[in-house]
């Protein structure tokens, strides 16, 4: 599989938003892209979480940037038959890339190397609750493009406003609509 790339020139930055070159320098000389300037010359390096972020304040689409336009998912469950099933369904839908995680500590770890557009979390999990896990991916600004979407079956009113209040864009109860949960993560994963 090939590597993601991770730091992109102001020409590769441009192509990638179908802007001029010098509409990426202005932005990124005025703050509004962040990036850094290679030590001793005077080229600009944008990495890629700063050039998402950038994509998305703007309104641009990450076709580009995505390269196969497939959307990241991170399916978090300790439910084997529930992970199966989502991966399935996703699967088969073609506009999803996938990878699973059983607890809040593997879900760290995939979340630090596959970069998820949407992260669909399970609130009980073996080892944490869903509001440690969104607040702790929250508050990291390199994961602050990603939407959480909250699934459980045992969850009142002041639990969801809770999970809400801690960084999850929605909550979705079991059982659930698979074409409803299939949408909102396409949905998200565009904004």
């Amino acid at each position: 599989m090939e590597k993601m790339k991770e730091l992109f020139t102001t020409g590769e930055a441009a192509d990638i938003c179908k802007v001029s070159q010098q509409t990426i320098i202005r932005c990124f000389d005025s703050g509004r892209l962040e990036g850094f300037r290679v030590p001793g010359s005077r080229f600009r390096r944008i990495p890629r979480e700063s050039l998402i972020k950038f994509m998305k304040d703007n309104n641009i689409p990450l076709d580009n940037l995505l390269g196969d336009g497939k959307i990241k998912v991170l399916i978090v469950d300790d439910d084997d038959e529930i992970v199966e099933l989502m991966v399935d369904v996703l699967s088969r839908d073609g506009r999803f890339e996938i990878r699973t995680a059983s607890s809040g500590y593997d879900a760290g770890i995939q979340t630090q190397q596959f970069l998820p557009d949407v992260i669909l979390l399970d609130y009980m999990l073996p080892d944490v609750n869903g509001n440690i896990v969104c607040r702790t991916i929250k508050n990291n600004p390199n994961f602050s493009h990603i939407h959480i979407i909250i699934v459980s079956g045992v969850v009142n009113r002041e639990e969801i406003d809770d999970l809400l209040a801690a960084g999850a864009s929605e909550f979705i109860a079991k059982p659930f609509n698979i074409a409803e949960i299939t949408e909102k993560i396409a949905r998200l994963a565009r904004t």
